[in-house]
């Protein structure tokens, strides 16, 4: 079952920046473009697991800190020419208030 679930208020988001997320299965980074539209991908690069919420934000993109491959924060493909995809969140807005849609298991009665 997936629900959503406010995690951050969007001015607490700095623009072009991101803010990370702490889940029990993961690191989800949640960032925020010029024009604030909201991105929320998984907190590691698909080449050596590098920290994306610590990369630079550039249009729909950002740029690993440890070895400079370039995602893209709409699909999780590593951009040409590497290889690899990290996961991506349904996330949204609304209120001011950012929400993720996570899957959340259910504890059996």
């Amino acid at each position: 079952m997936s629900k959503w679930i406010e995690v951050v208020e969007l001015n607490k988001i700095p623009v072009l920046g991101s803010r990370l997320i702490k889940t029990r299965d993961m690191d989800i980074a949640v960032f925020r473009g010029s024009d604030d539209q909201v991105f929320a991908i998984r907190d590691a690069c698909p080449h050596k697991g590098g920290p994306l919420s610590q990369g630079i934000m550039h249009g729909t993109s950002v740029t690993c800190p440890l070895h400079n491959w370039k995602i893209d924060l709409t699909s999780g493909n590593a951009l040409a020419p590497d290889n690899g995809c990290s996961n991506v969140f349904p996330v949204k807005v609304e209120g001011g208030k950012v929400y993720l849609q996570l899957v959340i298991e259910e504890t059996p009665a």
